[in-house]
This record gives C-alpha cells, structure tokens and sequence, in this order.
C-alpha cells in the first residue's frame, strides 16, 4: 500500500496558514522562512538527489539538516548570522511537524536539539554627531526631491525606526500636532509610539503641505513613495541614504546603521535604558544594553568619576625615592 507524503500538506499550511493567521508573522518574516525551505529543498534535489516533490519528513533528518547548513556556509558564502536565521525558520517548521504528525516526534526533537552556531560579536557601528549633521544637511532643500529626502533622513534618525518601518508608514501614523509622534508596526506587527523632536516636526509638516497630504483622505498614502506614488522600498530608502553618505565622504552607511546612530546618541545623552529599549522596540533589555557597552564616550566618563575623589588611586606625581632620608642612610650603610 502506498503511503501518502505529508510533507507538501504540512509545509503549505505552515507558510499559508500557520505563520500568517495563527503566529501573525509580518510579510517579511514569511518571506524569510519561505526562502530558507526554497534552499533546503534545492539542496536535497542536487546534492542529496531526492526530487524536492518527493521530500519526506523522514528525509529531514537532524544529520541532513547539519550537512545542509555547513553546505551554507562552505558552498554558498552565508555568515553564521545567515546560518542562524535558517535554523530559526527549520526549527520553527519542525516545532508545527510535531503537532501536526506526532509519529515523528522524535525526530522533530533531534532537529530542535541543533544548535545555533557562536559568532563573535561585531562592533556596533554608528555615526558621530558631526557625521549625522553633516548628512542630515546634505540634501538641496531648493528642489522638491532635496527636500522630501531631508524629511526621510530626518525621521529614520530621530524615530530610530528598521528600515521597513519607514517604508511601511502612512499619513495616518503621523501625529505632528503635539505631542507629535510616529506610530511604527515592528517586527511581530507589533506597534509602538516614538516621540518626535520640533525640527523633523517642521520638516515633515512642510513636506506633506507640498504634496498635498495633509488632509484626512490621504492618510493610507504612503509617506514616502516614488514616481508610480507606490511607497519606497528597503532598497529604494538604502539608495537615498548612500547617495548623501557618499557625498558627505561617510563610508559605511547603511539604514540599520542609522538606527544604531540614534541608539548610541541617546545612550550617550544618559537617557533610562529601559525608554531607548521602547524607543527602538526591542524585546530584551540586553540587547539594548550593547550600546553602553560599546560607547567610548561613556567609558572614559566612567573612568574619570573613578578618578575623582575616594576612587583616584595614581598619584599625580610619583614620589622621588633619593628624597628618603632613612632608606639613603640605610643603603650608606651596606657599602661599610
């Protein structure tokens, strides 16, 4: 009797069902998980030599699964960060496998058991404050383009927002009457309110009168859209941020680069860690906590308040060992 596979029914529904309705999981966390699958199946077609339609769960085994993910980093160039976010998308799958089939439970285990590969940690990068107003500046406010660009550096620096963040914002998640704030949907779909400083408050209400947003029927207008009035993409946004980097002589630039900019500067401004982990949407206070950690500045400030006072240990001015009377006369005394 010919068995059925289960594998085509379940992985369907898990990306179908499973993550957008029952996890709520944004568009681009599918699309993730999607393309991990994608990889894992082309890897069992050309390297395992099992047709990605005839996959079985029984031929994911935690062995199979290990040589796919070396095969990632050796054949294909992925870092450990790209490694780990695979895992996460196979361990998430394998946690719905041992639902909807029990029977392979045990093997769903050993997949589960594989774990994430240690990275060292890289330093975060980020932008003095020169750097950012130099950048912020660069944009020519007497064209149109000159000045929606300054209003799109302007936010994605003082709202800290992900890149997809900004690209995902309408009209509507503009409060500039005060207290003026942005709405942000982050990953999860989870919201959150940042405030807003006066400056990005006036640049923004010039730009939506120039465009003709600021009235209530263009609040599902994407804030920052191109010529086709279809919102910027990630890549789109990443393009505008460089092209002022490169012109201010900023070498390494990215979005994410800009968002760790205004974690640091609030870092660095003694803001309450547990507001900047709200500020930027984070779940884990220690993954906030790198900032302080990496901050320079604040080292040194550390440093010299252990200098002052009970903490000041180095003299200022070493003492002249010949001016010792005592130990003279007492070294006279060996010559004798």
């Amino acid at each position: 009797m010919k068995t059925t596979n289960e594998f085509p029914r379940i992985l369907s529904s898990f990306l179908m069902n499973e993550l957008p309705v029952v996890q709520n999981q944004s568009g681009n966390t599918i699309t993730s998980y999607r393309d991990t699958y994608k990889r894992l199946l082309g890897y069992m077609q050309d390297a395992v030599r099992i047709n990605a339609q005839k996959v079985r769960i029984s031929d994911l085994s935690a062995g199979r699964i290990t040589e796919f993910l070396n095969w990632l980093e050796r054949e294909c160039g992925n870092s450990i960060s790209t490694r780990n976010q695979r895992l996460a998308a196979i361990h998430s799958l394998f946690q719905h496998i041992q639902v909807q089939a029990p029977e392979y439970m045990f093997q769903c285990q050993q997949v589960l058991a594989i774990p994430f590969k240690k990275a060292k940690k890289r330093q975060v990068g980020f932008l003095s404050e020169d750097e950012t107003k130099a950048l912020l500046a660069m944009p020519d406010t007497t064209t149109r383009k000159g000045r929606r660009d300054q209003a799109l550096l302007s936010l994605l620096y003082d709202s800290g927002a992900r890149v997809q963040e900004l690209a995902d914002l309408r009209v509507g998640d503009l409060r500039l009457d005060s207290p003026a704030q942005v709405k942000l949907t982050g990953k999860g779909r989870k919201t959150r309110s940042v405030p807003l400083m006066d400056k990005t408050v006036a640049l923004l209400w010039q730009y939506l009168h120039e465009q003709r947003l600021d009235n209530p029927s263009c609040y599902e207008h994407p804030i920052f859209f191109n010529a086709q009035q279809k919102k910027l993409t990630r890549q789109g946004i990443a393009y505008v941020l460089k092209k002022y980097a490169d012109e201010c002589g900023i070498l390494e630039i990215s979005p994410h680069r800009i968002r760790h900019t205004k974690a640091m500067h609030l870092t660095e401004a003694d803001i309450n860690p547990i507001f900047i982990r709200d500020f930027l949407g984070h779940i884990d206070l220690k993954v906030t906590e790198v900032y302080s950690k990496t901050s320079i500045k604040m080292k040194r400030a550390a440093l010299e308040k252990m200098n002052c006072g009970k903490h000041d240990v180095v003299p200022e001015k070493a003492s002249d060992w010949t001016e010792d009377e005592s130990l003279m006369d007492w070294l006279a005394g060996l010559k004798r």
